[in-house]
């Protein structure tokens, strides 16, 4: 048994708002470069995409999927949204389940046209997955916390969203405006593994596996996934890696126009309608999870690590002070690390100081805090990404932390929180 870096869930470029370069000898290479060693296909049940799959992905014995330069394996997945507004995270056995599926919710959902890659399809939660587990495959909630498509947003419960299925639900998706601290708060939910996924629609690796569930398995296959999400006591889910929560652009409550972030009881009071732009006030994670809260901070035996991450290319973009992160000397940086270490994760989390500092002292001095846990963060909310705050030394986290505080730009984000910024 060997452990894996896989990101599950991606999008195609068949989606809307997905990058043309989304293409799996592209997302191999990326991956390769972040440190992945196991991808989820993307849109599954879209026809051309498929086509895509089929000609690129080299299926070999026992369920296991590669590229054609055996860069990455992939395993087949694909994301729906469902009649009640809902996305759900699929998993499939092979390209012939895929199939099945497919003909089984024919007429129910357009799958061939452009922009169908996360078909819509009339039917409910408790139905899909029914079909889902006929086809021999496994369904979870994806994103389950976000304000918009997810299962927290419409319901309390996971096991009443999948009604008489709600016992063959076995994991649920995290989405990047929640942590494991922020779901174990909800008791139901420490009866499921967590996956973290990029839900990437690009493939450059500042967003590619920016959130990624290292797993323990034989050889990556379906088969190995179901077995870890499935059998909990055998511990094989070792370790989530994601954004802190606070940099997820739903962490906070706040105006989806000018992103004026407000308390829930201002929210409700003010009907849901923001007092300086009029704009939509949107509920944010941590207020929604707070809401379902039974008050304990426990974790399941089988709950690994939560380790929280910034990219590579965004401390780099911090350390050089650039204003994009796509700007030349960003990426241009970012290969010199990869080149000098092998991969994203090698260079963020292994590679000595000392041999870091050889390529970029700055650089360096930035990925050192991030290490040490020296990161705060202003935090998202209505649509808009929270910001890290990279300190160079423990007495300047501590003192901007208090600078924080007495600007209230953070509130009890920073007072009541623990930082785990570090690999």
């Amino acid at each position: 048994m060997s452990e894996f870096n896989c990101d599950l869930h991606f999008h195609g470029p068949y989606s809307s708002g997905v990058s043309k370069h989304m293409l799996v000898p592209v997302i191999a290479e990326q991956s390769k470069l972040k440190g992945l060693d196991v991808c989820g296909t993307a849109d599954l049940l879209q026809g051309t995409w498929f086509k895509h799959l089929k000609e690129n992905i080299l299926e070999k014995d026992n369920g296991v999927f590669q590229d054609k330069k055996e860069q990455v394996y992939f395993i087949p997945q694909v994301e729906v949204q469902c009649n009640k507004r809902i996305h759900h995270l699929v998993f499939l056995p092979d390209f012939a389940a895929a199939e099945n599926l497919k003909e089984s919710l024919k007429g129910k959902a357009v799958f061939d046209s452009w922009g169908c890659g996360r078909p819509v399809i009339r039917l409910g939660p408790e139905e899909i997955a029914e079909k889902v587990i006929d086809a021999g495959g496994i369904i979870g909630p994806a994103h389950a916390f976000t304000p918009y498509f997810s299962v927290y947003a419409f319901f309390d419960s996971v096991r009443k969203a999948y009604g008489s299925m709600g016992e063959k639900i076995h994991f649920l998706e995290l989405g990047l405006s929640a942590d494991t601290h922020y779901a174990d708060m909800i008791a139901e939910n420490r009866e499921y593994q967590f996956l973290t996924c990029s839900d990437s629609h690009s493939p450059w690796p500042y967003r590619i596996g920016r959130e990624f569930t290292r797993i323990e398995m034989k050889q990556p296959s379906f088969k190995e996934l179901k077995k870890a999400l499935e059998q909990k006591e055998e511990k094989r889910v070792t370790l989530n890696v994601g954004l802190d929560p606070r940099e997820g652009k739903y962490h906070m409550t706040a105006c989806n126009a000018c992103y004026s972030r407000f308390s829930l009881e201002q929210a409700r009071n003010l009907n849901w309608r923001c007092p300086k732009c009029r704009g939509s006030i949107k509920r944010g994670v941590r207020d929604r999870i707070e809401m379902l809260s039974d008050g304990k901070e426990e974790h399941p035996d089988f709950r690994p690590p939560y380790m929280h991450s910034v990219p590579l290319a965004e401390i780099i973009q911090i350390a050089l002070d650039v204003q994009s992160i796509n700007a030349t000397t960003v990426q241009s940086m970012w290969q010199d690390f990869v080149e000098r270490f092998g991969t994203e994760i090698n260079a963020l989390v292994d590679a000595p100081l000392e041999e870091l500092r050889e390529v970029n002292p700055r650089v360096e001095q930035k990925i050192n805090a991030f290490r040490q846990g020296w990161v705060h963060y202003i935090p998202g909310g209505g649509g808009n990404y929270g910001k890290p705050v990279i300190c160079n030394s423990k007495e300047e986290f501590e003192r901007k932390g208090r600078e924080l505080l007495r600007e209230e730009r953070v509130g009890k984000d920073f007072a009541g929180q623990k930082t785990l910024g570090q690999f």
